[in-house]
């Protein structure tokens, strides 16, 4: 016992000098598109603080302001609601036509959240950050959930009402999304075809190049298995990226190993548990829509050359991370 009366640990932990310093973390901003043009769309506004915040309430008594001047208000400029909500063009007399396209519209806004938590996920597990990783998985799960949830409302639109403006689509699909394609990549379902479908878009395609080139987050979590001293195989760690992944029986190996000791100690046991929980919902919302389509559409072919709920059937037995799932039968 130390002469303060505390023991030597405790006081070690109570002690400024030896308080474990924060992890300084810095976001990723990915790239889907010329940041020129994102940026031409935003508009300067007035910065607060505290000080300000607390100035503010004591002129207004509490109530919100409500007199800006100029032609708009803070939060439009802010937010561009402005533009976000005069996108909704009807082109058709379908009553059903605009929660249509809110609904998608909600679905791109999600699909671009889902990816920012996953590309920041991917850069702490390259810096050996499982922790930081980690913390965004709730997150990445609960923005998967909310995207299933929009099928509950889609589903409301009956095959007589969606035949109402279905043929303003033209041969517009929801494949040709190019965030929801980012996703899609990012997890590692990768597809030269399904990529070049965007290689028309100067603004678009070589940022969707660089993704389908690079290392997906499952190849990245491979990798730290392999700095982790954990045998992976090597044509798992280097590779034409660009490529559909391939399910190795060494990489189903490797997670057998890590799933020996199942503890909440062991981080590399918790990161496989939490790819489990990504793809477990992403598999959920596939489904989701493969039914949601076969109940309004039926067997017709899709709007944009597939055809329809065959295409997505083979959609929906797809698996990210496919050793994840294949290991559990040796568990």
């Amino acid at each position: 016992m130390p002469k303060s009366g505390v023991p030597e640990v405790e006081a070690a932990a109570g002690a400024p000098n030896n308080r474990r310093m924060p992890i300084q973390r810095h976001r990723v901003i990915p790239e889907v598109r010329n940041p020129a043009l994102e940026n031409s769309l935003v508009k300067s506004i007035a910065s607060g603080d505290n000080q300000q915040r607390e100035a503010t309430v004591k002129n207004t008594d509490g109530e919100p302001l409500l007199q800006f001047e100029g032609r708009s208000n803070p939060y439009l400029e802010h937010q561009r609601n402005d533009l976000l909500l005069s996108i909704q063009h009807m082109r058709s007399e379908g009553h059903d036509e605009m929660v249509f396209m809110c609904i998608t519209h909600c679905k791109e806004l999600t699909f671009k959240a889902i990816h920012y938590e996953l590309v920041n996920m991917q850069a702490r597990i390259c810096a050996d950050d499982v922790a930081g990783a980690l913390q965004l998985v709730p997150r990445v799960r609960a923005l998967l959930e909310f995207l299933g949830k929009t099928w509950d409302v889609l589903s409301t639109i009956t095959p007589h009402e969606f035949n109402q403006f279905r043929n303003t689509l033209g041969i517009a699909s929801g494949q040709q999304s190019y965030m929801y394609r980012h996703v899609e990549f990012v997890l590692g379902n990768k597809s030269v075809p399904l990529a070049r479908a965007h290689a028309n878009n100067p603004d678009v395609w070589p940022y969707m190049e660089r993704a389908l080139n690079s290392p997906s987050l499952y190849d990245d979590v491979l990798a730290l298995l392999h700095r982790r001293d954990i045998a992976v195989p090597p044509e798992a760690l280097s590779r034409d990226w660009s490529a559909p992944y391939a399910v190795n029986p060494g990489v189903e190996a490797a997670w057998l190993w890590v799933y020996g000791d199942p503890t909440p100690e062991n981080d590399l046991y918790r990161l496989g548990e939490a790819l489990m929980d990504i793809a477990d919902v992403f598999s959920q919302y596939r489904w989701r829509h493969f039914v949601s389509v076969e109940r309004i559409l039926g067997f017709k072919p899709g709007t944009g050359g597939s055809a329809g709920v065959g295409w997505l059937r083979s959609v929906v037995d797809h698996r990210f991370f496919p050793e994840l799932w294949s290991v559990r039968t040796q568990l």
